[in-house]
């Protein structure tokens, strides 16, 4: 007589297996290394094939990707099919590790102004890739249209009434990112104000770059933002932090954020990151990719790190799990009915496991 229970299975096979959300993820940060060529090409081979093959590679000291990013805008990508193309694979990646629902940005700006693709065309042919995404993969995608903070106040504002003239389902609001040095979220005041107005989402990118605390408390209090992408340094303020815990506030963490891995060392990035006393102080938080094929990781893989390098316990990664589903832009009938199936399978596939991690006590914060 054969048994009826499954075989055990590998904490990596577990957290492939396990239903995700993800809500912190760039477009142009997830192009295939082939689809990158591929644009290359299209555009006339504008770079060279040794400057793309160090953009896939990771050494002890990782590059940033902004470089990247900005090649994409102003030389390769050239049409609405490539940002069709670039959309459905990265749902079709996202997917084959169970991310079920996805929110991720795009910065309309550099498209319209760099690329020379009409805003509207733009956001059509992302919006396709999403319903025929949903549809060949079961994922369900939600657009954010990001500022790019290295541009004017005024680009910010232009970019937000791009949106509300052309408002669909599939873009649910807006974020900001780019490089955070010497460009503080109170610059995009207006912006944000004319988003919130029009009933859009928002959230922004600060303390990443290992700017100030304050850049975090600006973002909630001036932008008045639903949520926080990174917001590493919100723990050099222990009260603050508090304040943030006590307010629900969901932090989307990036465990290869390259800021960190390039400014500690080897031996104690994963010691050091902030990530790793984040949730003793109460805060909310959720593991995301950022730039998945540029930092070489995958929706598994992030949620791998936050037990291999942090030292997170199932426990922490159940509550991980409900965090993203709190913060998603999702109505509350979806999150409730998502809640009770994502925790009955992170159960089922946990009674799998051939062997349990044992979780690491947290760094107290100094002071």
């Amino acid at each position: 007589m054969t048994s009826s229970i499954p075989p055990a299975f590998t904490l990596e096979s577990f957290l492939r297996a396990i239903p995700k959300v993800e809500l912190h993820c760039h477009l142009f940060g997830t192009v295939r290394h082939e689809t990158f060529k591929q644009l290359n090409l299209r555009a006339g081979a504008p770079l060279a094939a040794d400057e793309i093959e160090g953009f896939y590679t990771r050494g002890e000291k990782p590059v940033g990707v902004l470089r990247v990013l900005r090649a994409l805008d102003a030389q390769l990508v050239r049409s609405p099919g490539d940002l069709y193309q670039l959309t459905l694979e990265y749902l079709q990646d996202a997917a084959s590790h169970n991310v079920r629902y996805a929110e991720f940005f795009w910065n309309p700006t550099g498209t319209v102004h760099d690329s020379g693709i009409p805003y509207a065309m733009a956001q059509a042919a992302i919006v396709r890739a999403i319903q025929d995404a949903q549809q060949e993969f079961g994922i369900t995608g939600r657009l954010i249209a990001a500022i790019d903070r290295e541009a004017s106040p005024e680009a910010a504002v232009e970019m937000v009434e791009w949106v509300k003239a052309h408002r669909c389902d599939e873009v649910i609001g807006i974020g900001i990112d780019y490089r955070e040095v010497d460009r503080p979220p109170e610059l995009f005041t207006q912006a944000y104000a004319a988003a919130k107005k029009a009933g859009l989402k928002t959230t922004a990118h600060a303390g990443e770059f290992g700017m100030p605390w304050t850049n975090v408390r600006t973002a909630l209090d001036v932008l008045q933002v639903d949520r926080i992408d990174h917001g590493y340094t919100v723990v050099d303020q222990p009260d603050f932090a508090r304040e943030c815990a006590e307010r629900g506030v969901l932090f989307t963490v990036v465990p290869t954020n390259s800021y960190y891995l390039r400014t500690l060392p080897p031996e104690r990035w994963a010691i050091d990151h902030p990530i790793r006393r984040m949730p003793g102080l109460g805060l909310r938080i959720h593991p995301n990719t950022d730039d998945p094929t540029l930092h070489k990781v995958t929706p598994t893989g992030a949620w791998l790190m936050m037990v291999r390098d942090f030292g997170f316990g199932l426990d922490e990664l159940r509550g991980f799990m409900h965090n993203g589903l709190d913060g998603a832009w999702i109505d509350d009938t979806q999150r409730r009915q998502w809640r009770k199936q994502w925790s009955e399978a992170f159960d089922t596939l946990r009674a799998r496991l051939d062997t349990e991690p044992t979780p690491s006590p947290s760094p107290s914060l100094p002071g």
